[in-house]
């Protein structure tokens, strides 16, 4: 593992990869603010944006399907397709 210097840059390090890595770090700058301005257009950003839009998880909701699940009182497959089939239409509409 390297140690870092006072400037910021590694030891051991010549001046000409400092710069290589800025040079990096900057185009990956770059590249992110240009994601996140178009991340509202594309569809998985459409996507997160639904996602985090939905409201939480109610704790009490949860803890009773936890039990029904291990009482064996809980149809998960048919719960699947429910939510499988509501999330599809949601998307498609």
């Amino acid at each position: 593992m390297r140690n870092i210097n006072s400037d910021g840059g590694f030891e051991g390090r010549s001046g000409q990869a400092d710069a290589e890595d800025e040079d990096l770090a900057m185009e990956l700058d770059l590249l992110m603010e240009q994601i996140l301005e178009n991340i509202n257009t594309t569809p998985i950003g459409q996507v997160l944006k639904r996602i985090a839009s939905l409201p939480e998880a109610r704790r009490e909701k949860v803890l009773d399907v936890r039990r029904q699940l291990t009482e064996g009182k809980y149809d998960l497959n048919k719960r699947l397709d429910i939510a499988l089939d509501k999330a599809l239409e949601d998307l498609i509409t």
